[in-house]
C-alpha cells in the first residue's frame, strides 16, 4: 500500500457499472470529490441516486470500475481483497441506520467487537469501550445490553463502536433514519460535537433537514455529483 500521498481523500473521475443480466449499468458517472481531514460532509440524494454505490466505495467496501480514488495517502485502486479489510478495519467507522447491536452482549462488549478483529488485548479492549462510551454520553449504560436502551441510546452505542479503532473517518448511511425527531436531533448534535473535535464525517441521507447539520453538502442525482451552493432536493 502506498502512502505518497499528501491529500486526505480524492475522488476523480470515479465510475460504476454492473451488468444486468444482457444489459450494463452505469451506476456513478464520473464521480469528482475532494474532503479536506477534518471536513463534515453530507451526500444528499433521493432512493436510486447512486448514494448507497458512493458510500460502498468511500468505505472500501466495493472497488470502482474505473477512476482514482485516494484515502489517506492509499490509492485504494489497486488493492486486493485483504488491503481493502485492512484499510476498512483501520481508517473508517461506519454508522448505519440501525445500530447492529448484538442482543446478548452489553453495551460494553459490543463496542469492544471491532477492536477483537484488531487483536487488541482485553484490558485495553475495556478501556478504549469505556472511554468511546463516556464520549457519547453513555457513561451510566455501560452495561446495559440492547433490550435496556431506547433506539437513541443504541445509536450512540454504534457510534461508540465506530470510534474506537480511532478510524480516520466516519461514514454514517441514514444515521436518524430508524429514529424520531427528536432522538434523531440529539444524535445530529452528538455529530456536530464530534466534527468539532476534529473528526471527518461524511453522511449519506436523502432528508435535507439532516443533510443541513453537516457544513457542506453535495447532491448526488442519477449517479453524478454536484456542490450544493443552495440545496434544491427535498
Amino acid at each position: 500500500m502506498s502512502n505518497d500521498y499528501e491529500v486526505f481523500f480524492r475522488m476523480r473521475d470515479i465510475i460504476k457499472k454492473y451488468q444486468l443480466g444482457e444489459e450494463e449499468a452505469t451506476i456513478l458517472k464520473g464521480i469528482c470529490l475532494d474532503i479536506e481531514e477534518g471536513e463534515y460532509l453530507s451526500v444528499l440524494g433521493p432512493s436510486g441516486s447512486g448514494k448507497s454505490t458512493l458510500m460502498n466505495i468511500i468505505g472500501c467496501l466495493d472497488k470502482p470500475t474505473s477512476g482514482e480514488y485516494i484515502l489517506h495517502g492509499s490509492l485504494i485502486d489497486d488493492l486486493d481483497e485483504k488491503e481493502l479489510a485492512q484499510i476498512r478495519s483501520r481508517e473508517v467507522g461506519f454508522i448505519f441506520q440501525n445500530s447492529q447491536m448484538l442482543p446478548k452482549l452489553d453495551a460494553m462488549k459490543n463496542v469492544e467487537l471491532p477492536l477483537i478483529y484488531a487483536g487488541v488485548r482485553p484490558r485495553e479492549r475495556a478501556r478504549r469501550a469505556e472511554e468511546m462510551l463516556v464520549k457519547v454520553g453513555l457513561a451510566d449504560r455501560i452495561h446495559h445490553k440492547p433490550n435496556m436502551l431506547s433506539g437513541g441510546q443504541q445509536q450512540r452505542v454504534a457510534i461508540a463502536r465506530a470510534l474506537v479503532t480511532r478510524p480516520t473517518l466516519l461514514l454514517a448511511d441514514e444515521p436518524t433514519g430508524a429514529l424520531d425527531q427528536h432522538t434523531g436531533s440529539q444524535i445530529m448534535d452528538l455529530f456536530q460535537e464530534l466534527n468539532d473535535d476534529g473528526h471527518t464525517i461524511i453522511m449519506i441521507t436523502h432528508d435535507l433537514k439532516v443533510a443541513r447539520h453537516a457544513r457542506r453538502v453535495v447532491n448526488i442525482i442519477d449517479g453524478e455529483l454536484t456542490e450544493a451552493e443552495e440545496v434544491t432536493f427535498a
